[in-house]
């Protein structure tokens, strides 16, 4: 039976062997499989990372873009704002001056309005009682033998100034019409002057 018992002791090594061998194999197989996955995932990790990365970058951009332009319209709406307040503080200037130079200018104003001299003048309620007699007669003065200016008995609701009235014919010289007029051909050069750096 010692033939037998070797024969079997060497199929047995042989077969260990042969399983040792296959289980190497096998080993050998399983590890190359983990890191060609391992590396297909970092790499796919990667990928991920880098659209992450740039969708992130992009949307920084589109935000930081959408803020500037917020910040150029709040700024462009604040020095709108304070335009408009330099304008009205001219038009308060104005219906604030003191009551000779008040009549002066709208005397002045009168005289280069009338076309024939027999116009009629229309003032606000307060400037009717206040100066319209006088800014009638200074102007009629100024024109000479042509002037024949009226004062209306006819009022409007305006802050400042006139308005010359020949029948249908209207001249608008309320200081908010004239300042209005002047904003749209100086409002450039006043900018420049407020918002010089």
């Amino acid at each position: 039976m010692d033939g037998i018992e070797k024969i079997t002791a060497r199929i047995l090594d042989d077969a260990r062997r042969e399983a040792d061998e296959i289980a190497a194999q096998a080993k050998q197989k399983a590890d190359e499989i983990a890191q060609r996955y391992a590396k297909q995932g970092d790499q796919e990790a990667q990928a991920i990372l880098t659209r992450g990365e740039k969708a992130a970058a992009e949307r920084l951009e589109r935000l930081e873009s959408a803020a500037g332009m917020e910040r150029r319209k709040m700024l462009l709406a604040a020095k709108q704002q304070v335009l408009a307040e330099a304008f009205e503080k001219a038009l308060d200037d104005l219906c604030a001056l003191p009551e000779q130079e008040y009549i002066n200018l709208l005397a002045g104003l009168a005289l280069r309005a009338a076309r024939n001299g027999r116009e009629q003048l229309i003032f606000s309620v307060s400037d009717r009682a206040r100066v319209g007699k006088q800014v009638v007669m200074a102007a009629n003065e100024r024109l000479g033998d042509s002037g024949k200016l009226t004062l209306s008995e006819q009022t409007r609701n305006i802050r400042g100034g006139f308005i010359m009235s020949d029948g249908d014919v209207e001249v608008n010289c309320a200081f908010e019409t004239l300042v209005r007029m002047q904003r749209e051909t100086l409002e450039k050069e006043v900018a420049d002057i407020l918002f010089a750096h």
